[in-house]
């Protein structure tokens, strides 16, 4: 068991933004060890109604992630296990025939608050576009009939990077749709050791600390921070970057690059910003916040040529060499501020 005492629940009302999320993200490292980041850029994507895919070998707990948010969010959670057998209809629901005779809506798995699409790259394209038009419209239309998703909506998707056989790649128009991608590593023998002294008996069991209608007045705080012209323009020029290295002085860049990163991206990095800020207890959105989201928004949006991959030039490289490029704007607090 974990011997660290455990703390209060939050209540209801009374406390700020930044309290509840540390309650939660101590609930989560109560139970999920070892991976700091991925429970911290799963909650951006959260507050920040963005969706996360999500790259690592099998053992690194993924479904143990989802499964804990849900719980300690108060939502109900689907998983959907992708399969080459997968139809859409097995995600998004369909027509069944009743007793009488008559047809009824019978709602797929896709309809719950936190969804985890496990190894998405294992059904075929139209399975894979079912659930992203789902992810992009918030709704899904059986039979003539929208059906909308519940608030709040969130999907996380995992692939295995070390299989290629039965699998299909997620094409670069439907990745894009992902807010974030996350890649997970092995934990340090420290964290493994840790997990076998928690999980090995009596595995902790996560409390529920917040409902569904706390994450939404969440969201909606995360609406709400202030962004500085300077900051979403550092966003812009981060994302353009990705276009057009030349335009930044990094034309040695170029013959890496195929494709940069869509607005997508500059949204994602502006309302992850937001929501960081809150996570953080600020009303504002800083350009650290954009910078330490960077590679997280953009790793799966740049498409790498022929000659990168031929270099073994990995696209955290390109994005390392972007942000070091440019810098940071000096944002001065409460100066010269106007409708984020």
């Amino acid at each position: 068991m974990d011997d660290r005492p455990e703390p209060t629940l939050v209540p209801a009302s009374g406390a700020s933004p930044r309290e509840r999320m540390e309650a939660v993200l101590y609930e989560l490292r109560r139970v999920v060890v070892g991976q700091d980041r991925l429970l911290d850029r799963v909650l951006v994507s959260l507050l920040s109604r963005g969706h996360v895919l999500l790259e690592g070998v099998p053992g690194l707990a993924k479904t143990l992630t989802l499964e804990t948010v849900a719980r300690v969010c108060g939502g109900h959670f689907s998983r959907i296990q992708f399969t080459p057998d997968l139809v859409p209809s097995d995600v998004v629901g369909g027509q069944v025939l009743d007793r009488d005779g008559g047809f009824s809506t019978r709602l797929g798995p896709v309809f719950a608050n936190f969804v985890l699409a496990d190894e998405i790259n294992r059904a075929p394209a139209k399975v894979q576009s079912a659930l992203l038009e789902v992810m992009a419209e918030g709704h899904a239309s059986i039979a003539g009939e929208t059906h909308p998703t519940p608030r709040p909506f969130f999907v996380l998707a995992t692939q295995n990077p070390i299989e290629s056989e039965g699998v299909y790649p997620l094409p670069e128009a439907q990745v894009d749709r992902f807010a974030m991608k996350l890649v997970v590593g092995y934990p340090s023998v420290a964290d493994e050791e840790e997990i076998v002294r928690r999980m090995a008996s009596d595995p902790p069991q996560p409390r529920q600390l917040l409902d569904p209608a706390q994450i939404i007045e969440l969201q909606e705080a995360a609406d709400t921070v202030f962004v500085d012209h300077r900051v979403r323009a550092y966003a812009v020029r981060l994302v353009n970057a990705t276009r057009t290295p030349s335009a930044e002085g990094l034309a040695h860049l170029e013959p890496y690059l195929d494709l940069g990163g869509s607005p997508r991206a500059s949204l994602a990095l502006i309302r992850g910003g937001r929501a960081l800020a809150v996570m953080r207890g600020r009303t504002y959105v800083m350009p650290e916040d954009v910078h330490s989201l960077f590679h997280d928004v953009l790793r799966h949006r740049i498409v790498l040529s022929y000659e990168a991959l031929a270099a073994d030039v990995r696209p955290d490289q390109v994005l390392d060499a972007i942000i070091d490029a440019i810098p940071q704007p000096d944002v001065e607090l409460g100066s010269g501020r106007s409708a984020g």
